[in-house]
C-alpha cells in the first residue's frame, strides 16, 4: 500500500513537473530567439574577420579584434568618454532625482499635477527629445543662446556642439534632464511606503531633519537607489539615440561613445566582427560596474534580515 501510494505521488510530481515545462516553453523559446542566440552568435562573429564587403570571406582571426580594439588610441578614449558619461550622467540623475522626490513628497498646494509633469521629460520619445535639444542648442537662432543673451549673462551666442567637451556636456545635459524623472518616480514610490510613524518616532526622541534623513529615510530607500544605479549605468552605457540624432558622434569624435563606436564601425565601415567586439567590451563594462553594486546591495539586505 505504501509503495504503491508512493508511486502515485511520484508520478502526479511527474505530471505537474511535464505541465510547467511545457507552459515554460514559449517563454523559453522567445528567450533562446532574442537574447542568448544572438548573445551567442554575436561573440562567434566577433572571433572572425567578417567585412560585408567582402561576402563569403570570414577567416577565424581569433581574439584579434579584441586585441586591435585594445591598441587602438580612438577605442580607449571612446571607452574613458562612456565612462566619464556614465558616471556623471548616473550621480546627477540619482542625487537630482532624490532631491526632487523629497521635496514631492511634501504637501504643498498643486502637487499632483506637478508629480504629473514631472514624468513628461521622460515620456517624450528619444528622437523628438533630441531633435528638440539639437534646436535648443542651435548656435544660431537656438534657444538656450536667446534665453542666456537675454539673461545678460553671454555677450555673444555660443558654438554649443562646436567644440568637443562642450559638445558631450551639451549632451550629458539633455541625457539628464530626460532620465533623472526616472529616479524621481521609483525614490517616491519607496518614500510614499515609508510610515510616517517612524519620522514622529524620531522626532520625539528629538531627531533633527538630517538625522531623520540618515537613519530613516536614507536606508530604507537604498536597496531601491542599488536598483536605479544598476539600471541607468546599463542606460548610460549604451546610449546611443540621443547622441545620433544631436551631434552625430561630433565635434572631431567628441562624443562618439563605445555605442555610437560600435554603430561606426558596424553600418557605416562594414566590419561587423570589429563592432561585435566593441559590443561586447560594453557588456563587460556594463558587468563590472553593476555586478558589484548588487552584491553588495544584497549583502546589506542580509545584514538587515
Amino acid at each position: 500500500m505504501g509503495s504503491g501510494k508512493g508511486n502515485s505521488l511520484i508520478s502526479s510530481f511527474e505530471k505537474k513537473r511535464n505541465v510547467i515545462l511545457l507552459l515554460l516553453l514559449p517563454s523559453m523559446v522567445l528567450i533562446f530567439g532574442l537574447l542568448i542566440y544572438p548573445l551567442i552568435y554575436s561573440f562567434y562573429i566577433s572571433l572572425l574577420d567578417f567585412n560585408l564587403t567582402r561576402p563569403g570571406v570570414t577567416p577565424f582571426i581569433g581574439l584579434n579584434n579584441y586585441i586591435q580594439a585594445l591598441s587602438d588610441g580612438f577605442f580607449l578614449s571612446s571607452l574613458l568618454r562612456t565612462i566619464y558619461f556614465a558616471g556623471v550622467t548616473v550621480s546627477v540623475e540619482i542625487v537630482l532625482g532624490l532631491a526632487v522626490a523629497l521635496l514631492l513628497k511634501q504637501k504643498f498646494r498643486g502637487r499632483g499635477l506637478v508629480r504629473g509633469l514631472v514624468i513628461l521629460p521622460w515620456a517624450l520619445p528619444t528622437v523628438v527629445n533630441g531633435i528638440m535639444w539639437k534646436w535648443i542648442y542651435n548656435a544660431n537662432y537656438g534657444a538656450l543662446n536667446a534665453l542666456l543673451s537675454g539673461m545678460g549673462l553671454i555677450d555673444s551666442y555660443q558654438l554649443w556642439l562646436g567644440e568637443p567637451m562642450r559638445a558631450l556636456h551639451s549632451v550629458m545635459f539633455a541625457n539628464i534632464w530626460k532620465e533623472t524623472p526616472v529616479g524621481v518616480l521609483m525614490i517616491l514610490a519607496v518614500l510614499e511606503g515609508i510610515s510616517e510613524e517612524l519620522y514622529e518616532a524620531a522626532r520625539v526622541d528629538g531627531a533633527n531633519t538630517w538625522q531623520r534623513f540618515r537613519y530613516i529615510t536614507l536606508p530604507l530607500i537604498k536597496p531601491m537607489i542599488g536598483v536605479l544605479f544598476v539600471i541607468k549605468i546599463v542606460w548610460a552605457i549604451r546610449e546611443f539615440d540621443l547622441i545620433y540624432i544631436v551631434t552625430r558622434g561630433g565635434p572631431a569624435g567628441g562624443t562618439t561613445v563605445l555605442s555610437y563606436l560600435a554603430y561606426l564601425n558596424g553600418f557605416k565601415f562594414f566590419k561587423m566582427g570589429y563592432a561585435s567586439a566593441i559590443s561586447y567590451f560594453i557588456i563587460v563594462l556594463a558587468m563590472i560596474i553593476g555586478i558589484p553594486y548588487i552584491i553588495s546591495i544584497a549583502r546589506s539586505q542580509k545584514e538587515v534580515v
